[in-house]
């Protein structure tokens, strides 16, 4: 055994350390084991990212998964959405090796049981941690290890969400930032009636243009530069992993995920009206509004993609949307696919007949902050002295702390792995916005508590 502390790396939806310092190929094929032992199913699905380690972990992964008896479905190199159409169409196990938009040093696993069922903490999570860190009794028999190539499967099944034959000619930026996007991008935009400007198209896991997190805007900047020089349509930022987009309009101004979610919902609602979509508790108030709007009830949920995934399921919601870029989709085994809300945005911009941005203009309906994180070293306790400051704000503690009042409302919660307290703030002007995220910050930090990253 490789002596590492697993506690460090299991965090609260997936697997993510430093290789080899945190995470090695002994771990991960313990942890393949343990997944096996714990899933009970008889075949598992695993795909890998583009980094440098991901071949010998991933490797590591399918001979633990099969020293349980379970069959393996090598998918080689995917996104962690083919993965769950994987999962789901072959109605099997998955586990995705990649640490999504971590620095190249990093590697992780995110699991999930058939029908792209996802598994976290409350879920199972905390199980197989503690089964890989014991030696498990042998078994009769290893399973088998099958390659297959999902990919043209996978394109049919992005493709399914749209009519491309009625979309018009579009040009657009994709800038996938050496990740997996390059792989599956093309394969879908090439049956759309699109010119694709395609930036850092070469999978490197080494990162080497820029890191592979568009959530910071200083990784859109290249995307923005591309839009305007090439007179595109839209532009769209992949994560590492391709599972998130963030969306340019043509005037190279970021679209935030809630003006997304917004647009999304109302189109699947005009194609199903009355069904339900799932929002979580920091998009805009302008969703809930587009989705009554729409004659479609809105569901409000927690942040996190295991609470969207579970309220989905629970309400048969046609949708789920987060701010921070995840999408989710109910025909699609309700787990989220950037490419899926690409395709879909696109449509509704060749349906438009005009700029993007005035295609998303009712949705820019009040101001956000984005999310501002402070360390705070005793969490709960601020939380409640920020509760106690705002009496006479509407409160519920969904997630954390959330006050709304007629005109603005802020949230304030715990991060799940870090001693940071995370603030969204939403007003209806940008002069009350600064006012009061300044407010709240203020109060937040009044005991030499400090910003971290955004």
């Amino acid at each position: 055994m490789s002596g590492h502390d697993l506690r460090a790396i299991f965090k609260a939806y997936d697997v993510r350390g430093v290789v080899p310092d945190e995470l090695d190929e002994d771990d991960a094929r313990r942890i393949g084991a343990s997944f096996a032992e714990w899933a009970k199913v008889p075949a598992i699905a695993v795909g890998y990212d583009c980094r440098i380690s991901s071949p010998s972990l991933s490797a590591a992964v399918r001979e633990g998964i099969a020293s349980r008896g379970t069959d393996v479905i090598d998918l080689g190199l995917a996104s962690t959405d083919l993965l769950y159409f994987a999962s789901g169409w072959l109605d099997v196990g998955g586990l995705m090796l990649t640490a999504s938009h971590n620095p190249a040093r990093y590697n992780g696993l995110k699991f999930c049981l058939p029908g792209a069922t996802p598994v976290g903490e409350e879920t199972g999570l905390h199980d197989i941690r503690d089964g890989a860190a014991r030696e498990l009794a042998p078994v009769s028999a290893s399973g088998s290890i099958e390659r297959r190539d999902l990919l043209d499967a996978y394109v049919d099944h992005v493709l399914s969400f749209v009519d491309a034959s009625a979309m018009r000619p579009l040009t657009i930026v994709a800038d996938t930032a050496n990740g997996m996007g390059g792989l599956v991008a093309p394969a879908v935009f090439e049956r759309l009636p699109v010119t694709l400007v395609h930036l850092y198209p070469e999978l490197d896991g080494t990162f080497p243009n820029h890191p592979a997190d568009p959530i910071d805007p200083e990784n859109q900047v290249d995307a923005k530069r591309a839009v305007l020089e090439h007179r595109a349509d839209a532009g769209l930022c992949f994560d590492g992993d391709a599972d998130r987009v963030f969306v340019i309009d043509e005037r190279a101004e970021g679209i935030s995920g809630s003006e997304v979610t917004a647009l999304v919902a109302s189109a699947l609602l005009d194609r199903e009206p009355g069904a339900s979509v799932v929002h979580n508790l920091i998009t805009s108030w302008a969703v809930p509004e587009v989705v009554r709007e729409h004659g479609g009830t809105p569901v409000r949920t927690r942040v996190g993609h295991s609470f969207i995934k579970q309220v989905m399921a629970e309400t048969g919601a046609i949708f789920g949307g987060e701010h921070s870029g995840h999408y989710y989709f109910r025909e699609n085994y309700r787990a989220d696919s950037g490419l899926i809300a690409a395709v879909v945005v696109l449509e509704q911009l060749s349906k438009a007949d005009r700029p993007l941005s005035e295609v998303v203009a009712p949705f820019h309906r009040y101001r956000a902050s984005g999310e501002i994180n402070t360390t705070v070293t005793d969490q709960l306790g601020k939380i409640e002295e920020i509760s106690a400051a705002y009496r006479d704000g509407h409160e519920d503690r969904l997630d954390g702390l959330t006050v709304e009042f007629d005109d603005w409302w802020f949230n304030v919660r715990p991060s799940n792995t870090e001693p940071l307290l995370r603030l969204n703030v939403e007003a209806r002007t940008d002069e009350l916005l600064r006012e009061k995220t300044d407010e709240v910050l203020a109060l937040i930090r009044s005991d030499g508590d400090t910003g971290g990253a955004a």
